[in-house]
């Protein structure tokens, strides 16, 4: 193995670890492998430099050799999977990654670590938003839009106190980074490392670093909008409560005030004029939009641990021919409303027909069981399919 351990008589364990994610990086990989080197050299730390090659056809391997790092060749692809492969490579009881795109200040690397163990911290992170950015080194739409939104949200949602969650210079103890169980293969791997910590309240702390601008040739791996959802996704997949409390919030309420308004109809208040047309319509629609939700926080518990409310647990567990009787039960009663409102238009030789207040509260009232219906088929058919896999694998 070639890497910069400082091997002394007292111990040749290695106790930092630097991994380098790498796809084609030989424009800026040998000068980070430098600042790594000259920040380590001589502190005293026994430490190894790891290039995680991700299928690199330029110099990278050849670079990362010359300068006395050790190269791990990861098959999966993605920016995640590398660092994975290099982390769980890694022999140091501490590991340190960044980028290999020579933006990061990693010259601060020594810095990072002493705070992880002063601080005796499960991770460190080096906040670019709290130091110096240089002009042009970060996109204005992820220092102001992107980054902030995203660190917002995980401050909100999971009790982080952070200023850079999306900072991909981070130092770990490798002993706690293996009890998470981080498994994103994408981008999205930054936002899962800082959320499972934060969910196995782990000790993070940030210390103030900044950003350098990159080679202006360089093609960027980050696609801002793709990547930003995978990571919007990820935040929301660990926190299904969200969308179940607010979906049953919204199919409640609205159902419970549109069947008030089916009952007194128009009526005014002051200058407001409650329970018409208008009124009725938006009920529909949050009563829609509440069913979405609440679907949606149902195919996120499937891939959760967290549990659900008590009623939920018993919606998802429905056996199937309860589900069949519900479907059944609701096609029939669909079917008769069409059918009698039919009749009547029918009745009324096909004109003058005025029974919009009744049918927006049919609707409601249909559409909505309707589509939870429909999608509790698909969860049914989706654990169906996913048993399979399992057993054939």
């Amino acid at each position: 193995m070639s890497s910069a351990v400082d091997e002394t008589p007292e111990t040749n364990e290695v106790e930092l670890s630097f991994v380098f994610p790498c796809l084609n990086e030989e424009a800026t990989l040998g000068r980070c492998i430098e600042w790594v080197h000259g920040s380590l050299r001589d502190s005293g730390v026994s430490y190894e430099i790891v290039v995680a090659d991700n299928g690199s056809t330029d110099r990278s391997i050849e670079i990362a050799e010359s300068l006395d790092a050790r190269v791990e060749h990861v098959t999966r692809r993605g920016y995640g999977a590398a660092l994975q492969g290099g982390i769980g490579s890694a022999k140091g009881r501490y590991v340190a990654f960044a980028d290999a795109d020579s933006t990061y200040l990693v010259e601060n690397v020594l810095e990072l670590y002493q705070a992880a163990i002063r601080e005796d911290a499960d991770m460190t992170s080096a906040s670019r938003l709290r130091g110096d950015i240089e002009p042009g080194a970060m996109p204005l739409l992820h220092r102001y839009l992107g980054t902030p939104v995203i660190t917002f949200l995980i401050n909100t949602l999971f009790g982080g106190q952070f200023s850079d969650s999306n900072s991909g210079f981070r130092c770990l103890k490798k002993s706690s980074y293996d009890k998470w169980n981080v498994r994103a293969d994408g981008m999205e791997f930054i936002g899962e490392l800082l959320i499972k910590a934060l969910k196995a309240n782990a000790k993070i702390v940030e210390i103030r670093s900044g950003l350098r601008r990159g080679p202006s040739d360089r093609v960027a791996h980050l696609r801002t909008w793709r990547d930003g959802m995978r990571n919007l996704l990820f935040i929301f997949s660990e926190r299904p409560e969200l969308f179940e409390i607010t979906g049953l919030f919204l199919i409640l309420s609205s159902t419970l005030v549109q069947f008030v308004a089916f009952l007194l109809g128009p009526m005014a208040l002051g200058p407001l004029n409650l329970f018409d047309l208008h009124s009725q319509a938006l009920l529909l629609l949050a009563g829609l939009g509440g069913a979405q939700f609440y679907l949606f926080s149902w195919y996120l518990y499937l891939g959760s641990d967290a549990t659900p409310l008590p009623f939920t647990k018993q919606v998802l567990q429905l056996e199937e021919d309860v589900l069949f009787f519900t479907l059944l039960g609701l096609g029939v009663t669909g079917a008769t409303v069409v059918g009698a409102i039919f009749w009547q238009w029918i009745d009324s030789s096909f004109r003058d027909l005025d029974l919009i207040n009744t049918l927006l509260f049919l609707i409601h009232s249909l559409s909505v069981p309707g589509i939870l219906a429909i999608g509790l088929l698909g969860i049914h058919v989706f654990k169906k399919s996913a048993v399979k896999q399992h057993l054939m694998q």
